[in-house]
């Protein structure tokens, strides 16, 4: 990804939970759209027009972020889970 030129303005915060949920809308006879949804808050994302190669460009650097991410809440929870559990003997002793 190359570098951002103009400096950022805004930054929306998004947080998951319970009701946070991603859906894909693969429709067949237009762009597809992949829906990010908050509850009272959704971001869509698609492409501007006709699918290119920077789309696809795009939707592989999305994929490979959105797997580091879960990578990265998965050890973030396997380290909580672990002092959970360090706690909890701690406790019983």
């Amino acid at each position: 990804m190359t570098r951002r030129r103009t400096p950022r303005t805004s930054v929306i915060r998004l947080t998951t939970g319970r009701t946070a949920r991603t859906l894909l809308h693969p429709y067949g006879h237009r762009e597809p759209m992949l829906a990010l949804d908050f509850g009272a808050t959704c971001v869509l994302v698609t492409t501007a027009g006709p699918v290119t190669a920077e789309d696809l460009t795009f939707a592989r650097q999305l994929a490979h972020e959105a797997t580091r991410y879960a990578r990265s809440v998965e050890r973030s929870l396997l380290a909580l889970d672990g002092t959970r559990e360090a706690t909890a003997r701690g406790r019983a002793a």
